[in-house]
């Protein structure tokens, strides 16, 4: 019991701290709301870059030709030497009379043209539409199928399929670096702000020295401030970010500039956001009060 009333007189300390000393918790709390503001902003560019990413990868697919005189048994053992890849995690075989049919639904002029086909005169090659599992190595995989007999033609989007992976890494490791470089200023802005504080009560920290209160019992409340300040700070980048994302979201109806780039939908990452937000102002609040005072509070 004696644990816990020293732990409310704690807290309760702590906001008396805050709103004594309203103008420098201010300034604290507007620090940590702008940087949270951009890390929040900075968590779903990166959860919607993964999102396309993640996309790309599952309609991407690895088209394999096979000869014109390719047999049906030959098709079939193939088949089972794709599936048995590394990398490769699924195979779909189209013949040519299946590629017709829907190149006929598609289309009057394709439907006009390949009507006048049979069986026998189809034009068009069977294929494997061969997923793999790891995207970046799509490459090799296509290169190992192009060894293959009966392989007559292998397509995958050569060169550009690599540039856009390196384009959408570079994005996500540049968003979390500005993320974490955001933080790492924070934590310095809040730490700043608990020594001028500690520094504007010396007098009233070395009274309490006096009179017998420990260092711990001392120190505790400018940590819990510091915890205070943080929780504060990041209310207004959640109502920022939860607003402002679901009104962006409605008003792309859900997906930028085309229906290939699909939005992620508010309700499956803001509970990520939320909690990221509240922990990453917790904590930055608590780890540069605690700075702060390990490094200043002399006493």
């Amino acid at each position: 019991m004696k644990a816990f009333r020293i732990l409310g007189k704690n807290i309760d300390e702590s906001f008396k701290g805050v709103f004594r000393n309203f103008s420098l918790s201010l300034a604290s709390i507007s620090c940590i709301t702008i940087t949270l503001v951009l890390v929040g902003f900075g968590i779903l560019l990166s959860s919607n870059v993964n999102n396309f990413t993640e996309q790309i990868e599952k309609d991407l697919t690895i088209v394999v030709f096979l000869d014109r005189e390719t047999e049906a048994s030959e098709i079939e053992a193939l088949e089972t030497r794709l599936k048995t890849m590394d990398n490769v995690s699924d195979v779909i075989f189209n013949s040519k009379e299946q590629v017709r049919k829907e190149m006929q639904a598609e289309s009057e002029v394709f439907d006009s043209v390949m009507s006048r086909y049979t069986e026998e005169t189809n034009p068009l090659q069977d294929s494997f539409m061969v997923k793999v599992e790891d995207i970046n190595g799509i490459g090799e995989v296509a290169s190992e199928i192009k060894k293959l007999e009966k392989v007559d033609l292998v397509k995958y989007g050569e060169g550009s399929v690599e540039e856009l992976v390196k384009i959408f890494d570079m994005v996500k490791k540049v968003t979390w670096i500005v993320v974490v470089a955001l933080v790492l200023v924070t934590v310095f802005l809040v730490a700043n702000t608990i020594k001028i504080t500690i520094q504007s009560r010396r007098r009233e920290i070395e009274i309490r020295r006096l009179v017998g209160a420990s260092n711990p019992f001392i120190r505790r409340p400018f940590f819990f401030e510091g915890i205070i300040l943080g929780f504060l700070g990041s209310i207004l980048p959640i109502v920022a970010c939860w607003y402002g994302y679901t009104y962006i979201y409605k008003r792309l109806h859900g997906q930028l500039f085309t229906a290939i780039i699909p939005l992620v939908k508010p309700m499956d990452i803001m509970h990520l956001v939320i909690l990221t937000l509240l922990g990453i102002g917790v904590v930055v609040g608590a780890f540069g009060s605690y700075r702060a005072v390990r490094k200043y509070l002399k006493i």
